[in-house]
């Protein structure tokens, strides 16, 4: 017997991420010395102290069993506590924090839990490429927010379609901004809030890399702006910031009504997260943050070396303030794909074009800083040796 995929699997897009780690192992297996960096997972180890937590929890006989459904109160409660220290923006535990298995997990089931079919949403253009996953298991419209280097790759809300605004009900944000590194200000969060109330948007912001900022200041938090629970919520994963990636759990905080769809949707979807996972998440968020301000310090060293091994042969990178990309400029001629897959070719470098992010992605590609920096020298001067800059 033969079973086809259901139509909306059919109309999955492509997944981006899986495309390009089979280019890079298809070179690897051909003998090459691979400098791979178009990666986006983190490379250094969860810090002991959580795996310490994580390995105690799972010693105790009440993590073995079935998880309360909508997420442990000790963990709620340092999620609370933590964006009351850490942002100082005070959270109801109980009806404006909801656990995730990873922040991925909330942002594709929103357009589900708060959409109807048909409903039109807003996403950013270069933008996270799961987002469409959500837009097409959920059969919504999309419309793209185009954003730019002139603007900071901030949306301005005044060039949008004014027919596009009346018909959005729902629009997702996310900075420190992947892939560009770009970040958000104050003022651009008072005219998201001012925007999302009087179209009557929701706002979902995507705060995955909120810890890292560079030079000294930090990512703000969307909660941070007076009126941003009224209109929409910020998910939050532990993967970046703590090197937690595969243990997958985050966050999601904010508008209670918007954190309840949340919970409605995932109490026949889970059974929430493995107990003892959530153990080690308490631990993280309730730490001194010192092993956070280390990685970001490690991750601004990197920034730094490698944009200068860039500039050494001529290639200058877009001002990442956050995140852990460089976003890189395509030499004329080329594509954003034909020169990702020169490099690759003729260099055995891997970046991640940029147009797999988006339309507005074509002319750039991402680098992830995700190795040190004597491979950044040598991965620059081998794209050097290619002439093209």
């Amino acid at each position: 017997m033969k079973f086809e995929e259901s139509k909306v699997l059919q109309h999955l897009p492509k997944q981006f991420f899986a495309s390009l780690v089979a280019k890079v192992n298809a070179k690897a297996a051909s003998g090459a010395d691979v400098i791979n960096l178009g990666q986006g997972n983190p490379d250094q180890p969860t810090p002991d102290f959580i795996v310490k937590a994580m390995q105690q929890a799972t010693a105790d006989p009440t993590d073995h069993k079935y998880s309360q459904f909508r997420g442990m109160p000790r963990l709620k409660q340092a999620a609370a506590d933590f964006y009351k220290r850490e942002y100082g923006v005070t959270l109801d535990p109980e009806k404006e924090v909801a656990i995730l298995g990873g922040s991925k997990i909330g942002l594709v089931e929103l357009p589900f839990a708060l959409l109807n079919p048909g409903d039109t949403m807003l996403l950013p253009d270069p933008g996270y490429p799961d987002y469409l996953s959500g837009v097409a298991l959920a059969q919504v419209k999309l419309e793209l927010m185009s954003l730019s280097s002139a603007n900071q790759y901030l949306p301005d809300y005044q060039q949008l379609d004014p027919k596009v605004v009346e018909r959005a009900k729902l629009m997702y944000l996310n900075y420190p901004h992947n892939p560009t590194g770009a970040v958000a200000t104050p003022k651009f969060y008072e005219e998201t809030v001012q925007f999302a109330k009087e179209h009557h948007i929701g706002v979902v912001q995507d705060f995955a890399y909120g810890a890292i900022g560079f030079n000294g200041k930090r990512p703000v938090s969307f909660m941070q702006t007076p009126g941003a629970k009224d209109v929409g919520i910020e998910t939050y994963t532990l993967s970046k910031s703590y090197n937690m990636a595969g243990w997958r759990i985050g966050f999601a905080v904010g508008n209670a009504d918007m954190i309840e769809a949340i919970n409605l949707i995932q109490d026949h979807l889970f059974v929430s997260v493995f107990p003892a996972i959530q153990d080690a998440a308490v631990a993280a968020l309730n730490s001194d943050q010192s092993s956070v301000k280390s990685l970001v310090a490690l991750y601004q060293k990197r920034r730094d070396d490698f944009y200068a091994a860039a500039r050494k042969i001529g290639w200058e990178p877009y001002p990442s303030g956050g995140a852990f990309y460089a976003w890189m400029p395509v030499p004329k001629g080329y594509t954003s794909e034909q020169f990702a897959d020169v490099l690759l070719d003729k260099a055995a470098v891997a970046v991640a074009p940029g147009n797999g992010f988006g339309k507005s992605g074509e002319g750039y590609v991402r680098v992830g800083l995700l190795i040190d920096e004597p491979r950044f020298t040598e991965a620059c001067e081998r794209i050097g040796k290619l002439g093209l800059f």
